[in-house]
């Protein structure tokens, strides 16, 4: 593992300084091992690592690739870490997107289009006309907030984003509101979210945004408590 460590290392760095810049093709193994010192094995183990980390491109037959390198390529495996956290670390998640959300939401007031806008109307009347169905309104809600963040252009905030709210933690929050017949408030804290980001009303959006997640936080704390009441 050390070599291997090593090696990923010497790699990382040839990446940060631009001497292997995205797009562009590693030497060949042999190649690569006596460049760097290192034995062969562990200069293939650490290109499976970085392979898994989005960070390289393998293709078979042609060679090994540094890929785009851009955040939503990096940053694709948070999603998927956020799906496995224990209950007690899901509030954890449910913090940190309360601390970056609400800011994105004011940010977003200021640089959507109307387009943009329009669209966003449209998923709202989706999230209305579902607002008995938790599969469907997980993925409208998902919609919602992915359209109104990446607006701001962010790509790494999107991402980001993106991936503290994955569908697990949507859907249970979601169940809890349909159980607790809140769904329907919660869908028009989304309706207070779209006004004013159709006003441009930076601080208002912002402050829509806290509101809401405080009340997703909030069913998602209940959700947690009665499974540990049960258990």
């Amino acid at each position: 593992m050390a070599l291997t460590d090593d090696a990923i290392v010497k790699i990382r760095s040839l990446i940060q300084s631009g001497e292997l810049p995205p797009g562009a093709r590693l030497p060949p193994e042999p190649q690569l091992a006596a460049q760097m010192g290192l034995s062969r094995s562990g200069i293939r183990e650490a290109v499976k690592v970085l392979e898994s980390a989005r960070v390289l491109d393998v293709r078979r037959g042609d060679g090994t690739y540094v890929t785009s390198l851009a955040p939503r390529l990096l940053l694709e495996g948070l999603g998927v870490a956020v799906e496995l956290l224990r209950d007690d670390t899901l509030l954890e998640v449910m913090e940190v997107r309360r601390l970056l959300e609400p800011l994105a939401t004011g940010l977003a007031a200021v640089r959507m289009t109307d387009a943009d806008l329009d669209g966003l109307g449209q998923i709202l009347e989706d999230m209305r006309a579902a607002a008995d169905d938790a599969e469907k309104l997980v993925q409208f809600d998902s919609d919602f907030h992915h359209t109104v963040v990446a607006t701001t252009g962010n790509e790494t905030l999107t991402s980001l984003l993106d991936g503290l709210s994955g569908r697990t933690l949507r859907a249970r929050v979601w169940r809890g509101l349909i159980e607790g017949n809140a769904a329907r408030q919660t869908i028009d804290e989304h309706q207070g979210i779209y006004l004013a980001l159709r006003s441009r009303d930076q601080l208002l959006a912002q402050a829509n945004a806290l509101i809401h997640i405080n009340t997703s936080e909030a069913w998602l704390r209940t959700v947690l408590a009665a499974k540990a009441a049960d258990a």
